[in-house]
Order: structure tokens, then sequence, then C-alpha cells
């Protein structure tokens, strides 16, 4: 009689989403009704209807990697709670949910985070190795299509700060804007970012060496990058020409923003 392994005896369990994530689901779905309503401060529903949804979105992205790379061959996912949704299990909760946290709160930008841990090892294809790296991103996409459908169908250029709802379309204009950033940081080929991931098993042995030595420093390269004022506004234009294309109007953008940091209104 053979037994299968312990790590590959899997339970149903390992894809219930946990209750932190639920949690932030809850926040979200009641500040985004809060912001509707106009209950209480705007600025302050706005923020956190933007930030706990951001919050699910950075799940979403990291489950993005881990339920491929399960399907892939790399069981032990499932062993660290990636499939669970809790952004607690994430190896790096300071890179993959407080910095990017900041970022939107700060500087406007949906910052990729890092974060789920592959063992390469069990995964035997190369086209599966990318698509790894690119689920990430793509989950980032669709939530940028998904928050942009209202805009698809209604023309919000023209809208009123009267509205009573302006509140709320202001901030999903602006979450759907933080999802094509981070969907665009992500997939630039440069190491330490999900664009590097897939480019990478398609390298030489030599330049896989090369990318590892500076894949720690790819994020720091990014700061440089957009710290740069011809980059920053290269890269803004960039962004501006996708959102243009998703209905969402940038007055509508900076008006979320500006909402959102409730604290210098």
């Amino acid at each position: 009689m053979t037994y299968e392994p312990v790590y590959t005896r899997r339970s149903n369990r390992d894809f219930v989403p946990s209750p932190i994530f639920l949690g932030i689901l809850v926040v979200f779905a009641g500040s985004g009704f809060m912001a509707w309503n106009q209950v209480g401060k705007v600025g302050v529903d706005v923020f956190l209807f933007v930030v706990s949804g951001w919050l699910l979105s950075l799940c979403l992205h990291e489950y993005g990697h881990a339920v491929v790379a399960y399907f892939s061959g790399d069981r032990s996912v499932a062993d660290k709670g990636y499939l669970q949704l809790n952004p607690l299990k994430y190896t790096n909760v300071l890179f993959s949910i407080v910095i990017p946290v900041v970022f939107i709160v700060l500087g406007g930008i949906g910052l990729p985070g890092g974060a789920v841990w592959i063992d390469h090892r069990h995964i035997n294809s190369r086209v599966k190795d990318s698509l790894i790296s690119a689920t990430g991103p793509l989950a980032n996409i669709v939530l940028a299509l998904i928050a942009s459908v209202p805009f698809l169908i209604h023309d919000f250029s023209l809208a009123n700060v009267t509205d009573p709802h302006y509140g709320f379309w202001a901030g999903l204009a602006l979450l759907a804007f933080f999802q094509v950033t981070a969907a665009i940081l992500n997939l630039l080929p440069i190491p330490g970012v999900d664009g590097g991931g897939i480019v990478y098993p398609w390298l030489s042995r030599e330049y896989q060496r090369a990318w590892n030595l500076f894949a720690p420093y790819g994020m720091i390269l990014l700061f440089a990058l957009l710290w740069q004022s011809r980059a920053n506004e290269l890269f803004f234009n960039f962004v501006f020409f996708f959102t243009d294309r998703l209905g969402l109007d940038g007055n509508l953008i900076y008006d979320g923003l500006q909402l959102m940091r409730f604290w210098s209104s």
C-alpha cells in the first residue's frame, strides 16, 4: 500500500478566505455605503473605502500568484496560508501591505508589493513560471476594468460636486486609477517586480545569475526612476493614456485623492 505524502493531502479549508480578509471586505462595503449616502465626514468615508479596497486588491494580487503556483505544482503555498487571502501570511508584510498603503495615501501611486514565496523547484515549465508572475498584475488589470465599468457606461466628466454620490464616484475612480498604476509598475521588466519575474525563466543561466544580484535592489531602482521628474511625467502620461480610455476623468481622480486626504482639507 502506498501513501500520499502529507504535504500533498489538501483540504478545502486551504481555500477558505481568512477572517482578516472578510473583515477588510466588510469595511470596504460599509465605507462604500457610507460614502454613497454621505454618512458622517465624506473624506473619512472615502479614505476607508479606498484604503480597504486597495488592501483587498493587494490580497487578490498575491492570491493570483499563489493559486497559479498551486495548480502548477507548488503545493507548499497552501501550507503557508497564501490561498486564504490573509495579508498577514505574506513573507514581508512591510513591503507587501504597509509601504503600498503609505504610498497611495501620501504619494498617490499604486506601488507594487512583493511577497508570496514560490518554491520553483516544483514548477517544471518556463511558461508556468512566467504565468505565476503575470497573474498578480493581471488581477490589478481585471480589478481596474471592473471598477471602471460605471465610468464606461456613463460620462462622469461633467459630474457636479453637488451630486449626493460624488464622493463615492471620486473614490471609485481613484481606486481604479491605483489599479492601473500598480499593473503598469508590476509589468516593468526589471529585477524585483513581477515584470522581471515574467522574463526571468527565459534568460540564460549567466543572465539569471546577474539578475539575481540586482533583484534585491529592483524596488530602489524603481523609486529612483519615479523620483526623476522626467520619468515621473512620462509614467503618469502613460497611466492617464489608459485611464482616459477607461472613462476615468482626471479631475474626478484628483478629487478622490483630495477627499481621501481628509486631514489636509
